[in-house]
């Protein structure tokens, strides 16, 4: 059953502009969903790089299984993406179905299977009937074309509320290169290494060792810096795709050359844009949650007290009824198992400090702090006083929606 839209979606979806080298197409298989597209099927020029990085399940899907192995060839001629089956915990079907879709989007792409990247979201331990892609695969081929982002954005969409896209552009030498990316995911987020499904797109000429390494790095404070419930899925997968269709663009391939530096700092607004837009549709969500660790022992420490304030389901739920009871994130933080003194812990909600060195702080305010409380975005923060480690994570509250949609999800 659709889902209303979340109260905290953009208010604006940006025009995506074309990228030269690929082409982009949207097909109804009947994987799951009635009446609406489930397969997306990008294709790409030859000499495209592409960098991904995966789920650190100890469950992966099928899907990532095949990414993992064919990564390192640092090519790709095409992606086939399905939403309503994960085709994880499938077994020997599972990997069939696999190597059966990647052969026919081969056959359609006129390229290699290892040139094909896969990945499933959805339902898991079901078999993809993968045969239904068999009578549409060739006719996507034929039908794509440049643009089309949204489109695929929806796609790949499963419990998510509204589509997720970014765009940004970014000089290299003298050349200006363009940045796409779309994602899904609302539910079972607390990513390792990667979240759920995302995709970007980009017409500069970078080698795949470069493009790796750039991604590697900007998926820690992004991707990997959002948390929804907590749940890792077994399908994560963040891909790259790197044309090098730009015109007069310089041929990079090391991640240290100088030339990058707008192009970093690109990609890694395209991927923080996406991942908040993950948080903003958390299944159920009405807050979306900033939180702040500073004055840590280590960033490492300071993410890890984050991530256990930002996953307790009695934090998320006082924010969910508008209470700002910051005796939870006390608690949170004591049981994160990172170094604490709570004589020296300070909490603010928003612009008040509501807890100073062991007790409440004196100036504190209930009725101030309760009216904060009302508004769609709310920022906590911890001061631990202990060092100069700092981290920053996103969640979303727990509301009664996240219990309906995930009680009712197979059905």
């Amino acid at each position: 059953m659709p889902h209303a839209v979340s109260p905290l979606a953009p208010k604006h979806v940006p025009d995506l502009p074309e990228i030269s080298g690929m082409r982009l197409a949207t097909g109804a298989a009947g994987i799951k969903y009635r009446g609406r597209t489930d397969v997306l099927l990008a294709l790409f020029d030859k000499g495209t790089a592409v960098a991904g990085v995966l789920t650190r399940s100890k469950c992966p899907s099928a899907p990532v299984e095949w990414c993992r192995a064919r990564l390192k060839n640092g090519r790709a001629r095409a992606l086939v993406v399905n939403s309503g089956n994960a085709n994880a915990f499938t077994g020997k079907t599972g990997r069939a179905a696999t190597a059966f879709t990647a052969k026919l989007a081969s056959e359609a792409a006129g390229c290699r299977p290892a040139e094909v990247f896969l990945a499933s979201t959805g339902v898991i331990g079901e078999p993809l009937p993968a045969q239904r892609f068999d009578g549409i695969m060739q006719q996507l081929a034929k039908q794509a074309a440049p643009g089309r982002f949204l489109d695929a954005a929806k796609a790949v969409m499963t419990t998510d509320t509204f589509p997720k896209v970014a765009t940004a552009r970014a000089k290299i030498g003298g050349a200006t290169v363009t940045i796409n990316g779309l994602a899904k995911g609302a539910g079972m987020i607390a990513p390792d290494m990667a979240t759920m499904l995302s995709f970007v797109f980009t017409d500069a000429p970078i080698a795949a060792p470069a493009l790796q390494a750039m991604l590697s790095e900007a998926v820690v404070d992004t991707f990997n810096a959002v948390t929804i419930d907590g749940d890792t899925s077994t399908s994560d997968t963040l891909l790259v795709f790197a044309t090098g269709a730009a015109a007069d663009a310089p041929k990079i391939t090391r991640a240290a050359d100088p030339r990058l530096k707008a192009f970093r700092a690109a990609l890694s607004q395209v991927l923080a844009n996406l991942s908040e837009q993950i948080a903003r549709d958390g299944e159920g969500a009405r807050k979306l949650v900033e939180i702040i660790v500073e004055g840590a022992t280590s960033k490492k420490s300071a993410r890890r007290i984050a991530l256990s304030i930002a996953n307790s389901p009695l934090v998320k739920t006082a924010i969910a009824g508008e209470d700002a009871n910051w005796g939870r994130v006390v608690m949170a933080v004591g049981k994160a198992g990172e170094p604490a003194d709570r004589d020296k812990l300070s909490i603010w909600f928003g612009k008040t400090r509501v807890a100073h060195k062991g007790a409440r702080d004196p100036a504190y305010d209930e009725a101030a702090v309760s009216h904060y409380m009302k508004n769609p975005e709310i920022k906590l923060k911890v001061a631990l006083g202990l060092g100069k480690g700092r981290d920053r994570v996103l969640t979303c509250d727990l509301t009664k929606e996240y219990v309906a949609i995930n009680g009712d999800y197979r059905s």
